[in-house]
């Protein structure tokens, strides 16, 4: 059998750690794997009548080629956001021009899945987020066996309690966090961490929660600012180095306010955020009239290496998903559900994102984590 292997959306430690294993498990098989450069780019891109189109989208791969990139962060294949089913007519490769009709947004999945023929692929392995995963849904629905790794540093793909990339962004933000203390404390001034997160606010309520933030922001609870600002200034009083810290998910939103959204849609119809963090500084600003230090950490979250927990269920998460590669399975998505490794049905992914249990885990009048029961309740609260 010959695999491909790709890695779309953002990056996140631990994908070069699931390749890795994929890679070794496959060739110690005695299969073939390639890897497939830039996620979906590089099947859209790759011409199939330019000799040198493949040596530019696909790299051959084997147990020297992946040696030590299990050592570093990001995914070395790279990444994009690319949607073959959604193209802009400008984004269309000039080799597909005439492929284009009419002046909307093309779906050109007729030339990947040839493109996949032409490469021999047998199957191929897609580690991504919501947005990656629901095109190898499409590709599978079109008859291309499919086997699925989820990533997202939000944790927020539905079907699975944990993926690739959440423990990292978590810690790095914990860590970040104590370290601003220094210098919130030395100015008597109110920390507003602004962290990634969409449409779940899991990554700031537990980064809020393991750094013992004074107050949390998520995606999924409105806030009024004039009480933001108020209970900030309050927490600064109360701490005897006067200062305070609130986290923020990018995604949340001032009551009757909407997400601090710039830029153009990609090409799954998303915006990039941010800004509300500067939103809450200013508010802070108006109503308690403190000195606001705003510091977004986004990239930073995602940056450097994975820690233990990342690579252990991306190398875990690869094994797996090679076992069902190398069964015939398709169509399914790694998970780890109830603290056990398993796998459920791609389609589980489109029924909706992931969202914190406010009920149980978020005092929404407070805006601070209430965690109480744990018991029988998943490892990471999700």
């Amino acid at each position: 059998m010959r695999f491909g292997i790709l890695t779309g959306g953002g990056d996140v430690p631990g994908l070069n750690a699931a390749i890795k294993t994929v890679v070794h498990r496959v060739t110690d098989e005695g299969h073939s794997i390639v890897g497939v450069r830039r996620g979906w780019a590089g099947l859209l891109e790759l011409d199939l009548d330019d000799p040198e189109s493949a040596g530019r989208h696909i790299q051959a791969l084997d147990r020297n080629v992946v040696r030590g990139i299990d050592r570093t962060g990001g995914t070395f294949l790279h990444t994009s956001r690319t949607n073959p089913a959604n193209v802009k007519v400008k984004d269309v490769p000039e080799f597909l021009r005439s492929m284009i009709h009419g002046d909307k947004a093309q779906d050109l999945t007729a030339h990947v899945l040839q493109v996949l023929r032409k490469l021999g692929i047998d199957v191929l392995v897609t580690i991504g987020g919501d947005d990656t995963l629901s095109y190898s849904l499409r590709l599978h629905n079109e008859g291309v066996p499919v086997v699925a790794i989820p990533k997202t540093m939000d944790n927020d793909v539905h079907g699975t309690d944990y993926c690739i990339g959440f423990s990292t962004a978590v810690s790095r933000s914990v860590e970040f966090i104590d370290s601003l203390r220094t210098v919130a404390g030395s100015h008597e001034r109110i920390a507003v961490v602004e962290l990634f997160g969409r449409y779940s606010g899991e990554t700031s309520l537990m980064a809020g929660y393991l750094a013992s933030a004074d107050r949390v922001l998520i995606s999924e609870v409105p806030f009024d600012g004039e009480k933001v600002a108020r209970l900030m200034a309050d927490d600064r009083l109360a701490n005897p180095s006067r200062y305070a810290v609130v986290t923020v998910s990018e995604g949340a939103q001032v009551i009757g306010g909407e997400m601090a959204l710039r830029g153009l849609e990609d090409a799954f119809g998303h915006r990039k955020l941010g800004g509300i963090g500067d939103t809450v500084g200013e508010l802070i600003k108006k109503y308690a009239r403190q000195d606001v230090l705003v510091q977004q950490l986004t990239y930073l979250m995602r940056a450097g290496a994975p820690d233990s927990l990342d690579r252990m269920v991306a190398m875990n998460f690869a094994q797996l998903a090679s076992n069902l590669a190398l069964a015939g399975s398709s169509g399914r998505m790694v998970a780890l559900r109830g603290g056990v490794y398993t796998h459920v049905p791609l389609t589980l992914t489109g029924e909706g994102k992931k969202h914190v249990d406010v009920k149980r885990y978020y005092d929404a009048d407070s805006y601070r984590p209430r965690v109480r029961e744990v018991e029988g309740q998943p490892m990471f609260l999700a």
